[in-house]
């Protein structure tokens, strides 16, 4: 059964198509994952699923029983509502009931306000409901529910819309990159909830690991047009390999097919261009064939890194407090050349307030950071994507610089440069607020790259971007000979790429962790099944336990007679053990008897047996002397 239906809709933005006459359907059950390039329309194509934006041809259907939640990339609010006015802002009764009852416990005082929400909650029996939504908020991060809108940040904001949007329970729940702007933890819990339930799903996300396990279709929006693989994003890759091979192959045999017929047009006579005008016209469309599919230019990351000498960066005994919360504590390491690590810790813990560390732009409250000369930092942040929208792209790379050094000594003009990025000259000299948000990123990248930096700092480096461009970003991220550090909750991203983290446990403590993200979670897996065992070995030991008895602390004397046993218990012991290896040796020897065999089994139960009887003996409590 079709949730949603998509027939022939197109859409095209200034003068370019985004999609044209593609036709999909979503049926309930399905988790449909959207990829493709940055500005190929992937945000507009779910503003239009969710009715938001009205397609230039075609029509979007949503069938008429089906309820539908919508995650934008940059939700709006009433500026002057509470987080909790947000969130229950739907007019689903049960959450209706819970906000009466939330309310209703700020004013313990009004026992018949506080009577009246839980006859509510009985009636629409809310209380489960209640848990599912404590839970999403506590798994989020969002407290402080009388906060108001205006007051919270960028991230924030986001959180409180999925947040929103997991507790109305849509049928047909859209998401446009829900895991930016969340932990790993949350990022891991998310994934879970959405891969267990039953729920319709469609959603925007350069994460591979939430596309391999969530989702059970895609969608590739690819020159205007759509594909759709039956399967996850590993079996996507693997079919659009095979699809880009046939099409490459089609291509090639159109245009030897072009030459023959290329050379016949030029030899036809122009009066006799009437009499072959089928051919004449296949010849078109045989050259249209021949052009391949379009493209938009592959993404080159290549730049010149500065020297590096032997002093890095040294961190020693640092500390940094917000008020009486410690952020950082006592921190000490030494960069070497080539480190390669990063960063993992909760929201709010400090990350960011480290990279300011490291890059001076705040100063410890005690501690030193002595950073090499040779040292050249690209720091690439998530505050620096803000430009001017009247600006021209190229204008913004001119006022860093005309000319850029490549890896192989080349020198470039900006305008190249910003080709090799993927800006073709028609974006170049558009205005900036015509770019998408992964081309405003690519374009900060671009803006740290142009310095050639030989110590590289990337907080969320992956967010908005495509799957292509991330891939080439690890390529070469990869091959960078410098220093590099990488903020990020791209699970994938940081399995490639670092080989230690730094681990931000609150309260100001770091941790060094030898390994990747992934060898960090099988750590703590570990970790916390040991801990777990140990819980139920102490609860069973507890259970089980017999009444004590007092025990006198005095050391036992041993007398003569006892002396000797344990002289004559060691002795034995020696000549058992010497016993059993010889028992073991018959044993594993293929040259005895099938009678001799059955001897040696049992000569040597009974020796385990007197051997286990003689340690037992010696392990008993006294002082031997």
């Amino acid at each position: 059964m079709n949730y949603l239906s998509a027939e022939n809709i197109s859409k095209a933005f200034s003068d370019r198509w985004l999609f044209r006459n593609v036709t999909f359907g979503i049926a309930r059950g399905e988790k449909v994952a959207l990829v493709g390039a940055n500005g190929s329309g992937k945000s507009t194509l779910l503003s239009i699923l969710a009715g938001l934006l009205p397609p230039d041809d075609g029509r979007v259907s949503v069938r008429k029983e089906v309820t539908v939640g919508f995650l934008n990339q940059s939700p709006s609010f009433d500026e002057e509502s509470t987080i909790m006015d947000t969130l229950f802002a739907s007019g689903h009764p049960a959450l209706k009931a819970i906000q009466l009852y939330e309310k209703a416990l700020e004013h313990p005082e009004d026992t018949a306000g506080m009577e009246k929400a839980i006859i509510q909650m009985d009636a629409l029996k809310a209380w489960d409901f209640e848990t599912q939504v404590k839970q999403i908020l506590g798994k989020l991060g969002i407290g402080e529910l009388d906060r108001q809108v205006k007051k919270l940040s960028g991230g924030q904001r986001k959180r409180v819309a999925l947040a929103r949007v997991l507790i109305e329970e849509p049928d047909l729940l859209i998401l446009d990159e829900p895991t930016n702007h969340l932990d790993l933890d949350a990022i891991e819990w998310l994934e879970g909830r959405l891969a267990a339930s039953t729920q319709t799903l469609i959603l925007v996300t350069h994460d591979r690991y939430f596309l391999d396990r969530v989702s059970t279709d895609i969608i590739e929006l690819d020159q205007v047009q759509l594909h759709r693989y039956k399967g996850n994003y590993s079996y996507f890759l693997e079919k659009k390999a095979e699809r880009q091979a046939s099409q490459a192959a089609e291509t090639e045999k159109a245009r030897n097919l072009l030459r023959k017929e290329l050379d016949w047009m030029r030899r036809q006579p122009r009066a006799r261009g009437t009499k072959a005008k089928y051919r004449v016209d296949a010849f078109y469309d045989l050259q249209d064939k021949a052009k391949g599919p379009g493209s938009d230019g592959k993404l080159e990351l290549s730049v010149k890194t500065t020297r590096v000498g032997n002093k890095i960066l040294q961190l020693d005994g640092v500390k940094k407090f917000f008020g009486v919360q410690p952020i950082v504590k006592d921190f000490t390491y030494t960069f070497l050349r080539g480190d390669r690590l990063g960063i993992v810790g909760k929201n709010g813990v400090g990350k960011t307030t480290f990279l300011n560390l490291i890059t001076g732009k705040l100063p410890p409250d005690s501690g030193g950071i002595d950073k090499g000369d040779t040292i050249t930092f690209g720091y690439y942040t998530q505050d620096d994507l803000v430009f001017r929208e009247e600006q021209r792209v190229i204008d913004i790379v001119q006022e860093i610089a005309e000319v850029v050094q490549m890896a192989n000594g080349q020198t470039v003009t900006a305008s190249q440069f910003l080709q090799l990025f993927r800006f073709p000259p028609a974006v170049q000299y558009s205005m900036v607020s015509k770019l998408s948000g992964g081309e405003r990123r690519r374009l900060q990248l671009l803006k740290v790259l142009i310095k050639n930096p030989n110590f590289l700092i990337l907080d969320e480096p992956t967010n908005d971007l495509d799957l292509d461009t991330i891939n080439v970003l690890e390529d070469f991220l990869e091959n960078f000979p410098g220093c590099l550090i990488i903020v990020s909750h791209d699970r994938y991203f940081m399995d490639r790429l670092v080989d230690h983290l730094f681990v931000f446990e609150g309260a100001g403590q770091i941790r060094d962790f030898p390994g990747n993200y992934t060898d960090y979670r099988e750590w703590l897996e570990e970790e916390e099944l040991l801990r777990k065992e140990a819980a139920v070995k102490s609860t069973a030991a507890s259970a089980v336990r017999p009444v004590a008895t007092p025990v006198s602390t005095d050391k036992k004397k041993l007398s003569f007679k006892e002396k000797q046993e344990y002289e004559r218990l060691e002795g034995e012991i020696d000549r058992l053990e010497t016993r059993k290896k010889e028992l073991v040796g018959k044993m594993n020897n293929g040259t005895v008897s099938h009678e001799e065999l059955d001897a040696v089994v049992a000569g040597n139960r009974r020796d385990r047996s007197g051997y286990q009887y003689q340690i037992d003996r010696w392990l008993e409590p006294g002082e031997y002397m």
